[in-house]
Order: C-alpha cells, then sequence, then structure tokens
C-alpha cells in the first residue's frame, strides 16, 4: 500500500516515467531498425571482392527493411502505451479536481486557441498567466464533471428503462432509488454546467486583459520613444544651425581676403 501513488497527486516517479515515454519509442524504432544492417554494412566496406560487397548490400537492405517494419511495430505499441499510461495518469489527477500546476498535463484537452493564449499570456505577464492556468483548471474539472455526469446519467436512464420493463416483481423501492440518482445526477451536470461556463467567462476576461495590458506596453513604449525623438529634435536642430553658422563666419575671411 505504501508504494501506490498518492490519489491525485503527482509522483516523482510519474515525471520520470513520462521522460522515459516522450523517448523510448523513437529510440526502440531506431535501434530496432539499425541494429541488424550495421553488420552487414560493416562487411560489406570490408569485402574484398565485388560479389562479396553486392551481395552484403543486398542484404543489409533487405535487413533494414525488416527492421524498419519491426520498428515501426515497437513504435506504434509503446505510443499505444503511452496513450493509455497519460489517460490514466490524467484521470488520477482529477479525481480530486485539477490544480494551476497540473494544467501541463492537460495540454492534450486544452483547445488550439487555449493553448497558445497560454503560450503567449506566459511570455507578456506572468501574473494573468498564473490566473489563466488556474481558470483552465477549473474548466477541465468542470468540464470532466459534466461528460461523467451525461454517461452517468444515460446509465441510470437505462437502468430506469429496465425497471420498468420487469412485470413480475415489485419494482417501487428500485424505482424510486434509481430516480434519486437520476435527479443527483442532473442537479451536478446543471451546477458544473454553471461552473463551466464561468470559467469560460473569465477565461475571455483574462484574455482581454492580457491584450489590453500588451498594447497598452506597446503604446507606451512607441510613445517613449516618440517623444525622446521629439526631445532630441531641437537638439538637432541647434547643432545643425550652430554648424552652419561656423561654417560662414569661416568662409567670410576667405572672400575678404580675396
Amino acid at each position: 500500500m505504501m508504494n501506490q501513488p498518492a490519489k491525485g497527486k503527482l509522483e516523482p516517479s510519474d515525471e520520470r516515467r513520462a521522460l522515459i515515454l516522450k523517448w523510448i519509442p523513437w529510440l526502440s524504432f531506431l535501434v530496432i531498425s539499425l541494429v541488424s544492417p550495421l553488420p552487414l554494412l560493416f562487411f560489406y566496406l570490408r569485402s574484398e571482392s565485388t560479389e562479396s560487397a553486392a551481395i552484403f548490400l543486398l542484404l543489409s537492405l533487405a535487413s533494414l527493411g525488416v527492421g524498419i517494419l519491426i520498428g515501426a511495430v515497437f513504435l506504434i505499441l509503446f505510443l499505444i502505451y503511452r496513450q493509455r499510461w497519460y489517460r490514466r495518469l490524467r484521470d488520477r489527477l482529477a479525481s480530486d479536481g485539477i490544480t494551476a500546476s497540473e494544467v501541463s498535463w492537460f495540454t492534450s484537452e486544452l483547445t488550439s486557441e487555449e493553448r497558445q493564449n497560454l503560450s503567449e499570456i506566459q511570455k507578456t505577464n506572468p501574473l494573468l498567466a498564473d490566473a489563466y492556468a488556474e481558470t483552465l483548471a477549473s474548466r477541465l474539472t468542470a468540464t470532466r464533471i459534466v461528460d461523467r455526469s451525461k454517461r452517468e446519467l444515460l446509465r441510470v436512464e437505462r437502468r430506469i428503462n429496465n425497471a420498468r420493463r420487469i412485470i413480475d416483481a415489485d419494482t417501487s423501492a428500485l424505482a424510486a432509488e434509481l430516480e434519486v440518482d437520476r435527479q443527483r445526477l442532473e442537479n451536478l451536470k446543471t451546477e458544473a454546467t454553471t461552473r463551466l461556463a464561468e470559467a469560460k467567462a473569465r477565461l475571455q476576461t483574462i484574455e482581454a486583459a492580457a491584450s489590453r495590458s500588451l498594447s497598452q506596453s506597446e503604446t507606451d513604449l512607441m510613445l517613449r520613444r516618440l517623444s525622446a525623438a521629439q526631445s532630441y529634435l531641437p537638439l538637432t536642430i541647434e547643432m545643425a544651425e550652430l554648424e552652419r553658422q561656423a561654417a560662414k563666419e569661416i568662409d567670410l575671411p576667405r572672400d575678404r581676403s580675396l
């Protein structure tokens, strides 16, 4: 029991396994594809006769093709295993609610717009990025609750229909219990839908705030540059005027001497 991961918590072993599963499918494909052709290619390069060189070359090409096929099979198997492991990990993390620090493990459940906005806000405004990540966590949690309540409602509805088909037994108590379950799930779905709408509204509010902050900073920078250029402009004109006057004073004595 002590070795089992805590419910809803990310363990260091999860991070290590995620790092391994990130590279092991592609490394396995590369190793399996090249483990057979490399020795044959070595013999091909060391062969002294043309016939033996041709034979080793054909064998290396054939083994390369077979290795690629076998490597592709292992690659697909590792990718399927990685996908299922990530799905189980996300289900475990979401069991007690998703937090802002866990949003990075749920990027596959974010929309492309949400991923792009989160990346841009993290670069421009870290404070708003934290608020955006927390709101994304709320949105992901509410979405999962809505989806799960819908699935559970379908199961309860099927059970209610099955109970109604039973004729030779008293199913009133069962029907009452199922009706209570259905009402509870309906309330849960309604509450989660409301929370989901609120989270989406907060996301748009943060996105608008980040956009205004970015536009304002760019505008302030442009205004500062313009003000600096305008402040240096009179000095530049004055220096040019002094240079022209100095040139005239130098030319006047020459003209008089002529």
